[in-house]
C-alpha cells in the first residue's frame, strides 16, 4: 500500500514502521524503506483535550518522520515505547484536592494533593485557571511554569470545590 506523503516527506498514516530502544535508551525508528532515525521523539498534537489523537515522531533534526492519527492504530509494543517515552517528557501532576489557599486575592499559594503527593505552588493572576472541555476541566498554570491538571471539578470533594469556585 502506497501512502501519501506530505512536502516535508512525513506521511499522514502510520506507516510500517519498527520502533525499539538502542543500548543507550533512546527510541530508534526503522522506516519501511529500511532508513534507521536514533534519537526520535513523539510529540502530542493536542496532549490536553485529545491526548490519544495526533502523535508525531520527530527526527533529531526537527522533521516530522510520521504522522499517527491514533495511538490505537500502533501495535502494543510500539504504543508502549511510546507512551513510556511521553511519560518521561510530560508531566501534568493531576489536582485530587485543594488542602488550603493563602489568600482568595491573587497572587495566592495553594497547597494542593497530587497524584504525585503534597506541593504547593503559587497561582499569580485568576487568569492562569484555564477551562477546558465544558468548563468542569482545568489546566491550572503556577507561577514557576508548572501546569497542574483538574480532569473534572465536578468529582473534587466539597471543601476542594467550594475553594476552588472563589477563584472561577
Amino acid at each position: 500500500m502506497t501512502l501519501p506523503a506530505t512536502t516535508s516527506g512525513a506521511t499522514h498514516q502510520p506507516p510500517f514502521f519498527d520502533l525499539a530502544r538502542n543500548a543507550h535508551g533512546r527510541l530508534t525508528l526503522r522506516l519501511a524503506d529500511g532508513i534507521e532515525h536514533t534519537g526520535v521523539l513523539p510529540v502530542r498534537a493536542f496532549p490536553i483535550t485529545a491526548p490519544d489523537e495526533g502523535l508525531s515522531l520527530f527526527g533529531t533534526d526537527g522533521h516530522e518522520l510520521v504522522w499517527i492519527d491514533r495511538m490505537d492504530q500502533l501495535s502494543a509494543p510500539q504504543r508502549q515505547l511510546i507512551e513510556e517515552e511521553l511519560a518521561a517528557r510530560e508531566f501534568i501532576p493531576t489536582i485530587e484536592r485543594l488542602i488550603k489557599v493563602s489568600s482568595f486575592a491573587t497572587p495566592s499559594v495553594w497547597t494542593v494533593q497530587t497524584n504525585r503527593g503534597q506541593t504547593d505552588l503559587v497561582l499569580k493572576a485568576e487568569e492562569d485557571i484555564r477551562k477546558l472541555e465544558g468548563r468542569t476541566r482545568l489546566l491550572i498554570s503556577a507561577s514557576d511554569g508548572m501546569q497542574y491538571s483538574v480532569p473534572d471539578t465536578g468529582a473534587l470533594d466539597k471543601a476542594s470545590r467550594k475553594l476552588l469556585s472563589r477563584f472561577l
